[in-house]
């Protein structure tokens, strides 16, 4: 039997519910999650990102809101974040969108919670529930790409969460897939994340837009004229409402994405890769060109099967789905 399905032995029996908890620069959402999945209650505030005690106490404040209305025992809670943690997930070494620098959070929010706890990167807390519940439930070696402002994702191999040796395992967005090309805000250049993502869909919208403004008359329509306020969800609505140009903006962020798997195939050679993030809601329009570019960049091909590209199933609810399951299974085992 895996972990992942062994009965939480030390807290009251398998059939509790978990507090999980998703944090973002925006917001924390938290839900109440069964043993099976389903989300019983929700809540959430939005994040003071400049200060910790302010941000900590947004977690709280929500965990508090959930338990009292639940009412009943709880497992633990689950928290994932954006950033960077340390091999243990105890420590948030970095925050891109947060005030945390090197900051003990588990042990920071087990002492104020007083609760069993599993602390970690939102996109590790996702992938793990795309597993558990998901589009990758079942397979021996999934990966889940997190498209949004950048690309983030996770690994799960055997059943097991990877984090790597430091923790920080799944930043592939930070592959470099174009020698000297787009700055990133992680000071390379030519980073993936650059070029397929929400932030390269709209920077790519903006450039056509000022070398060429009748290619791109209806995006400018959409925003006024000003080329500065054209983003990736904008590049996108246009595409969906039947612009040509934006459908060959997304396109192109979807062929970059079909690279980027290939280069992650060549290493990893999983099973399944799982598509999630803010981008993902686009589906085929992204999905289609993302395995034609897998089809022609794999190496190998003809002679070995790649990987199933498949749209994420869990959405926005996926981090604090997966969080409360890894709690769970942290207290199962012991760890909380």
């Amino acid at each position: 039997m895996r972990y992942e399905d062994a009965p939480v032995k030390n807290a009251g029996g398998g059939d509790l519910p978990a507090l999980g908890i998703d944090i973002g620069g925006t917001k924390v959402a938290g839900g109440v999650v069964a043993p099976d999945g389903t989300i019983l209650d929700t809540a959430r505030r939005a994040t003071p990102s400049r200060s910790v005690e302010a941000t900590e106490d947004a977690i709280a404040a929500v965990v508090e809101e959930l338990a009292e209305r639940h009412g009943g025992p709880l497992v633990g809670v689950g928290v994932g974040a954006a950033g960077w943690f340390d091999r243990t997930g105890d420590t948030v070494l970095f925050s891109p969108h947060l005030a945390w620098r090197n900051q003990a959070l588990r042990k920071e929010l087990g002492d104020r919670l007083q609760r069993p706890m599993w602390v970690g990167n939102d996109a590790d807390a996702a992938a793990w529930a795309e597993y558990r519940y998901g589009a990758a439930r079942g397979s021996d070696l999934a990966l889940v790409i997190t498209l949004g402002t950048g690309i983030g994702g996770g690994i799960v191999l055997d059943g097991r969460l990877q984090r790597g040796a430091h923790g920080v395992a799944g930043e592939w967005g930070h592959m470099r897939v174009v020698p000297d090309g787009r700055l990133c805000a992680c000071g390379n250049r030519g980073c993936w994340e650059q070029y397929a993502s929400g932030t390269a869909l709209g920077q790519t919208g903006r450039e056509v837009a000022l070398s060429s403004p009748a290619a791109a008359a209806d995006l400018l329509d959409r925003v006024g004229g000003n080329p500065d306020l054209i983003t990736g969800e904008v590049v996108a609505t246009a595409a969906q409402a039947g612009d040509p140009l934006a459908n060959e903006l997304l396109c192109d962020v979807g062929a970059w994405l079909g690279q980027g798997i290939a280069d992650l195939a060549a290493v990893l050679d999983p099973e399944v890769v799982v598509i999630g993030g803010g981008v993902s809601v686009l589906g085929e329009m992204v999905l289609t060109p993302a395995r034609e570019r897998l089809e022609r960049a794999l190496p190998g091909r003809g002679f070995r099967p790649g990987p199933r590209v498949l749209a994420a199933q869990l959405g926005a609810q996926a981090g604090l789905v997966g969080a409360a399951n890894l709690v769970r299974r942290a207290v199962c085992e012991g760890e909380a």
